[in-house]
């Protein structure tokens, strides 16, 4: 009787041990701390990439007007906690980030994005249930100066209720913000020669050039091969391309108007109208994964170098072609998200 007794009050025991351990593991087991979904990159920043034009199911768009929508994360193990109202403002880490980055080579530097192209509330609430909550930021890019290094500096400020992540950069967003339009990116420029005028025989590629967006059916290079944003002197550099589809080609293909908007002597630009097309193929794995290849064919201009070399200006012919290719998730239906940067 006494055997059984024992018995039974280790298994009385057990079972109580049993339940408070199940218990335990209803209870929160973290700090319910707020932060940003924005990792860094080796440049120090979250590179983002927003439609210039954020556009309807039906293609429809005010020009310019766009959003993104930065995740807000509540960490912990449980979701069982009311409405959390968090304060977002700016942060003060950019000026700290240049000087890390680029000590005294302020040309640089990123440039906190106006708060004509950027708006944003100063709260969020977090709805109880969440732990993922999505704030949004309205962008109006029109006129927006890509030759800047454009950054959009947020923190969450810790408040009653609730306290920012204490862990570095979770609580604060360096958001480098990249608007993109049909044409704009990064593209291959193997292809693409350069010599002094006069030489071509002595032509060299490069290896990749960036266009920037001016508007929906506009981007910019810089000039040649040679320049990007390593150059303190870019901004004088900039060549439009304007992008003109051919209405019979269904938009896959068209004309190329390439020119200086600045019509700088100086630069002595003149170039002849390039072409481009538009090629899908679906990936040979992944059905639903779309290689778009857009190409710039025939490109023939001439520009000056009139700042680089003190001896004198350097003048250039720049011919040939670049490719850029986008990876499509066609099951995603946001058109951010889907390219796959």
């Amino acid at each position: 009787m006494k055997k059984i007794s024992i018995i039974l009050a280790s298994l009385a025991g057990l079972l109580m041990l049993t339940t408070a351990c199940n218990d335990e593991w209803k209870e929160e087991q973290y700090e319910h701390y707020i932060s940003f979904k924005a990792p860094l990159n080796d440049d120090g920043v979250s590179a983002i990439y927003v439609p210039y034009t954020r556009k309807t199911a039906d293609g429809q768009g005010q020009e310019g007007v766009s959003s993104y929508q930065l995740p807000v994360i509540v960490s912990g193990t449980t979701t069982d906690f009311s409405d959390i109202t968090i304060n977002i403002g700016k942060s003060d880490t950019l000026a700290i980030l240049n000087y890390e980055q680029f000590q005294n080579r302020t040309d640089l530097y990123y440039n906190e994005l106006p708060e004509n192209f950027a708006t944003y509330p100063a709260t969020h609430t977090i709805k109880s249930g969440e732990d993922v909550s999505l704030y949004k930021i309205d962008f109006n890019f029109k006129g927006i100066d890509m030759s800047q290094k454009w950054v959009l500096p947020l923190e969450i400020k810790s408040g009653n209720g609730y306290a920012a992540h204490p862990r570095k950069h979770y609580a604060k967003a360096l958001l480098r913000v990249y608007p993109f339009n049909d044409y704009s990116g990064k593209y291959s420029a193997t292809t693409q020669k350069m010599s002094r005028t006069g030489e071509d025989d002595k032509a060299s590629g490069g290896e990749t050039t960036r266009a920037y967006v001016v508007d929906d059916k506009t981007v910019f290079f810089y000039a040649g091969n040679d320049i990007d944003e390593s150059r303190e002197d870019r901004h004088l550099y900039k060549i439009y391309a304007e992008f003109i589809p051919d209405p019979a080609e269904d938009g896959k293909a068209g004309t190329v108007r390439f020119y200086d908007p600045t019509n700088n002597p100086s630069l002595g630009f003149s170039s002849s109208d390039a072409i481009f097309s538009i090629n899908e193929v679906a990936d040979e794995i992944q059905p639903y994964i779309i290689h778009r290849y857009i190409t710039i064919s025939g490109i023939d201009y001439y520009f000056n170098d009139y700042t680089h070399d003190e001896n004198g200006v350097r003048d250039y012919h720049v011919q040939g072609a670049v490719t850029m290719e986008r990876k499509i998730n066609t099951q995603i239906p946001d058109e951010d998200m889907a390219i796959e940067w």
